[in-house]
């Protein structure tokens, strides 16, 4: 984080952003800074100030809307009580950053680091201690941030855009798909789904609806030409469902029985209008949903290892147990 820069005696009439400067970096509810204090670090940058002088300019800032508040005492104590972002509000962002697949190490460093100028010195510390909290994947793409502010920007100008999207192949190197040409690409929107951003929009190359996802890509351009319109009806929400969230055009009913603890996850995963009902014991309910029998509902059963079972139909419930067969062959 930039600190004070010394300035010279010509430009001491700026003294009150160094005031101003010193009060969001040195103060919070827990610390602060006398008037005496202040006037001390003036003259280390080589500015003589007066104690009526640094108390107006508090005045100033204060009148300005900088939320500064003075503590009583013998000698009068000033720190910023209220700013942009509260510190529980900056840990939670810096969580958020942390956790981002899509952003890569060196992306999240710098941008924690800017949340962290948000704070004091001794908050900022504590954000600090917040980035180790968690060691996560993390994409490789540096171009993440020029990628999706391409891709919203087109969206809003409605216009084509062209891009490389590669994939790794078994010695974790890169190589580009669609033998290294650009993709023609007409998007829609953009989705947020599993900790990853996804374009969704009509491909040249496929002549249909589908899905990229924005860390794959690379050299993202805006073309000057419009977006293939989108076909009549379409929804963005029930694509996201159907391509995402184990809904497609072939709905099925499917009934669940599930442990009474993984009651938080049937929700996250269906909603809180999820139908339910206790099941024949106190230990379990039941759970109608209706989702695709596709290998992305199947997964989602299978990962809580016994808790939530398949109890019918029984197609559904004879279709999950062959693709168990086929992964442990």
């Amino acid at each position: 984080m930039e600190r004070l820069i010394p300035m010279s005696k010509s430009e001491s009439k700026s003294w009150i952003l160094y005031i101003y400067k010193m009060l969001m970096e040195q103060t919070d509810n827990e610390h602060y800074l006398t008037v005496q204090q202040m006037i001390s670090q003036l003259e280390e940058k080589g500015i003589s100030s007066f104690r009526k002088t640094v108390i107006s300019d508090i005045e100033q800032l204060t009148e300005f809307g900088i939320d500064i508040v003075c503590v009583k005492s013998s000698q009068n104590r000033y720190h910023i009580e209220k700013r942009e972002f509260m510190l529980p509000e900056l840990k939670l962002l810096v969580d958020a950053v942390e956790s981002s697949q899509f952003i890569t190490k060196s992306k999240s460093a710098e941008l924690i680091g800017k949340l962290s100028d948000l704070a004091s010195t001794y908050q900022a510390d504590e954000l600090c201690r917040e980035i180790y909290l968690a060691h996560r994947m993390k994409s490789d793409n540096e171009e993440i941030y020029d990628v999706v502010d391409s891709i919203h920007s087109a969206v809003r100008q409605q216009k084509q855009i062209s891009f490389l999207y590669y994939e790794f192949d078994t010695d974790k190197k890169r190589v580009l798909r669609n033998g290294g040409e650009r993709y023609q690409f007409s998007p829609y929107g953009m989705t947020w789904e599993d900790s990853r951003y996804y374009v969704i929009g009509y491909a040249e190359k496929h002549k249909k609806i589908v899905t990229f996802r924005a860390d794959r890509m690379s050299s993202v351009e805006i073309k000057n030409y419009a977006c293939v319109e989108k076909p009549d009806g379409f929804d963005m929400n029930e694509f996201v469902k159907q391509t995402f969230r184990m809904f497609d055009d072939k709905l099925e009913t499917v009934t669940l029985k599930c442990r009474n603890e993984v009651m938080k996850s049937v929700i996250d995963r269906f909603g809180l209008d999820v139908q339910t009902e206790p099941y024949e014991d106190d230990r379990h309910f039941k759970a109608v949903v209706e989702v695709s029998a596709s290998q992305t509902f199947f997964g989602w059963v299978f990962q809580f290892g016994g808790d939530i079972q398949i109890v019918k139909p029984i197609k559904v419930k004879k279709k999950f147990v062959e693709m168990a067969k086929v992964v442990c062959e």
